[in-house]
This record gives C-alpha cells, structure tokens and sequence, in this order.
C-alpha cells in the first residue's frame, strides 16, 4: 500500500512538472527599468521689488508713524489710547485665573507644553465680558483650556482697567 502512495505522488509530481515547466522557462522576464532620475532647480527669485525681504519689520514703521504724530493740546484724555495696566492688577487676575486653571491629562499624558496669551475684556463692574487669545500655544487642549479657566474667573472686581492680556503658561516639572 505504501508504495502505491509513492507510486502516485511521483507520477502526480512528473505530470504537473511537465506541463508548468516548459511554460515557466518561455516566459521573458521583463526588461529591467531605468533607474528613476532627478534634478535639482535653483528656485525661482520671488518677484519682489528692489529685492525688497519678504518679512517685513511692521514694528519699525508703526514705532514711525507714532513719532510722526503731533503732540496732543488738549487736556481732555483721548479713550482711543490703550493706558497700561499695573502690575498688581496683572498679578492679581493671574493668581485668580491660577485657581481655576487646570493642566488637561491629555496634555500631560502626552507631554505637551506651551504659552498661551489671552486678552480677557472686563466691564465697569468688572464682569469679565469676552476672552481671546492674542498668542496661541500651538495646541488647541492647551488654548481651550486657558480660555476655560478665564471664563470660569468671573468676575474681578479690584480691575480699573478694561483690557487684560495675561500669560497662561503650561509647563511639565521633571
């Protein structure tokens, strides 16, 4: 019985042998491909006048045209100009907004850091009535975040001021 198996299993290998063979040894291979080629171009010089720079200084001509602007002559205080905001009132809403801010898990379980500057508008009785953010983190948890923990301020009764810009800074401790 054994060597009937035998007798079998030769004959089936002789039969596919002889039909898949000669087929496998007229087929071509393909023609090798050229190998790929690149260049390199200089890039094309952008079309700016006088080579002018692209980026441009903005603070320069915004320090100029405040210089060229005439000295005020009336005593009557212009609402327009933005007055500075002192420093107390500055530490102050920071230490409020530290109490209600929070270091999203996300962030921290995937180790991101960054700064986010927000201008919070404050009305006369010191009800915060709008947040913005002037600087962005570069990571949208971290800007939510901020902008979560001014809302949640309320208000700042102690503010003369009507607009703060105030640094919320997300720093991991090793």
């Amino acid at each position: 019985m054994p060597s009937r198996l035998i007798l079998a299993l030769a004959l089936s290998l002789a039969l596919h042998a002889s039909l898949l063979l000669p087929e496998a040894l007229q087929r071509n291979t393909p023609p090798a491909q050229p190998p790929l080629q690149a260049t390199l171009r200089l890039p094309l010089k952008p079309a700016v006048a006088n080579d002018e720079a692209l980026l441009k200084n903005t603070l320069e001509s915004a320090k100029a045209a405040v210089a060229a602007r005439p000295p005020r002559t009336s005593g009557v205080a212009d609402s327009s100009q933005p007055t500075a905001v002192p420093k107390r009132e500055v530490a102050a809403a920071q230490r409020k907004l530290s109490e209600h801010l929070y270091y999203p898990p996300e962030a921290v379980a995937r180790g991101i850091e960054g700064e986010v500057r927000l201008i919070l508008t404050v009305s006369a009785d010191g009800q915060i009535t709008d947040v913005n953010i002037a600087s962005s983190s570069g990571h949208a948890i971290l800007d939510k975040a901020a902008v979560k923990a001014a809302w949640a301020m309320g208000k700042i009764n102690w503010a003369h001021s009507r607009e703060f810009i105030l640094l919320v800074p997300f720093r991991l401790v090793d």
